[in-house]
């Protein structure tokens, strides 16, 4: 398995050091796993344009960093979204690479179970894994939130959450062994 581990924590601490106990977990086993820090790529906000979806099929029309994201994403088995919460959800950072997540949808909608949903614009999509590290004053609340909001993208892009991990709960070690299992 092929893990992409996508850190959105705005500054070193560490939560970085959970997220390497959780590639280490995942190395000794055999699998692959690569961490991208998002703070040190020049990232640009989705602005909707959706030349994504109609003029360059699949390619971002920003000319930033994520043109080399793109194909880790798409060779991977586990996308790992991991992100301290601030004020109750994912940073900024992680969001902000989320939308930019479009491009590897297609714009065409399928009926699946009731829903509309687009189609797969490639033959393999990665599952869903969320790392979060919640502070002091989040509660169960915040953290089901979250939840709900990375099932939903789960279900929009038709893959499996395979893990949802607390730092202050989980051990990486645990977080590792729950993302293979699933």
């Amino acid at each position: 398995m092929h893990c992409l581990i996508l850190n959105g924590n705005p500054e070193p601490s560490g939560f970085d050091d959970y997220l390497a106990g959780f590639m280490r977990s995942l190395t000794q086993q055999g699998h692959q796993a690569e961490c991208v820090y998002l703070r040190d790529l020049s990232l640009r906000y989705c602005v909707g344009c959706w030349t994504c979806w109609w003029k360059t099929p699949g390619l971002c029309a920003m000319k930033d960093d994520m043109a080399g994201l793109y194909p880790k994403m798409v060779g991977a088995d586990l996308i790992v979204w991991a992100s301290p919460l601030v004020l109750g959800t994912v940073s900024a950072l992680t969001k902000k690479a989320q939308d930019r997540f479009v491009p590897l949808a297609h714009p065409y909608i399928e009926l699946v179970g009731g829903e509309c949903h687009h189609r797969h614009r490639y033959a393999h999509n990665a599952d869903v894994g969320v790392i979060v590290g919640p502070t002091s004053a989040d509660d169960e609340r915040d953290l089901t939130i979250v939840r709900r909001f990375f099932e939903r993208f789960s279900r929009n892009t038709r893959t499996r959450l395979r893990l949802f991990a607390v730092t202050t709960t989980t051990a990486s070690e645990e977080a590792a062994h729950e993302a293979l299992a699933a």
